[in-house]
């Protein structure tokens, strides 16, 4: 790894900054992308280190949260492989794309603006709902969906999930937790197929990775006991919006 000079300080200081973004996004089963794409956009990293960096921690903290939910028994075949049978080789195709920010982040981030409304108007009727029956989400319509995003979730160096959890959410294919284990899946897999579709960037990878690593590892696995028991629906929407929020924000104003 050759990438982006980090001096000891600076590598520390933003691996604590990481692990609190690892804690937010597992809670509410994303894997934080978004947010470590925005601390390295500010600390001055070019983008091929940011979309390798990201994917690469994004693998980290899906992979923890995967497990954790499977083993709740939140995650199950059917209500995972409809979005992710195409979202994987789409997400693959987008690890190939690299497109000006001036051209997606603005849609991006219009994208998750909308999806911040709509986890608000959403978020005061969840606790009602929170213990009926997940609804099977529909096969071909869940099949765009996750061919959609898996694809611009590889072209910005995201794993995806922060889009595809509105979205079910919005149209009530599956309750929330469920959503979060789905969502982790997602990430997990999604991102490694974008970092494999990103193979020729991984030169841009930071020195300081390793360590950055251990520390959304322990961010992810303290977000993930956080959404297995303690977080209610209602509260892990609202986290979610905030995320949904912050991340607009990078994208638009930065």
């Amino acid at each position: 790894m050759n990438g982006d000079a980090v001096g000891t300080g600076e590598a520390a200081g933003l691996g604590v900054a990481l692990l609190v973004i690892a804690v937010l996004y597992a809670a509410v089963g994303q894997a934080g992308a978004s947010g470590y794409l925005a601390v390295m956009g500010l600390s001055g990293f070019g983008p091929a280190a940011m979309k390798t960096t990201a994917l690469a921690l994004n693998v980290v903290v899906a992979g923890i949260g995967t497990w954790r939910f499977w083993r709740a028994g939140l995650l199950t075949w059917r209500t995972f492989y409809p979005f992710g049978v195409l979202g994987i080789p789409f997400s693959f195709l987008g690890g190939w794309v690299q497109l000006p920010r001036a051209i997606y982040e603005p849609a991006v981030g219009a994208i998750l603006l909308l999806a911040t409304v709509q986890m608000i108007r959403h978020g005061g009727a969840a606790s009602s709902g929170e213990n009926r029956a997940p609804i099977v989400p529909p096969i071909v319509p869940a099949l765009a969906a996750g061919a959609a995003v898996g694809f611009v979730s590889g072209v910005t160096g995201t794993g995806g999930g922060i889009f595809l959890a509105p979205l079910i959410l919005s149209l009530h294919w599956v309750d929330m937790r469920r959503t979060a284990a789905v969502t982790a899946a997602y990430n997990l897999l999604n991102s490694a197929a974008a970092l494999a579709g990103a193979h020729r960037m991984l030169g841009a990878l930071p020195d300081a990775l390793p360590l950055w690593i251990a520390a959304v590892a322990v961010g992810g696995w303290l977000g993930a006991t956080l959404a297995l028991r303690r977080l209610p629906e209602a509260a892990m929407r609202r986290v979610l919006a905030v995320i949904l929020c912050l991340a607009a924000a990078k994208l638009l104003l930065l």
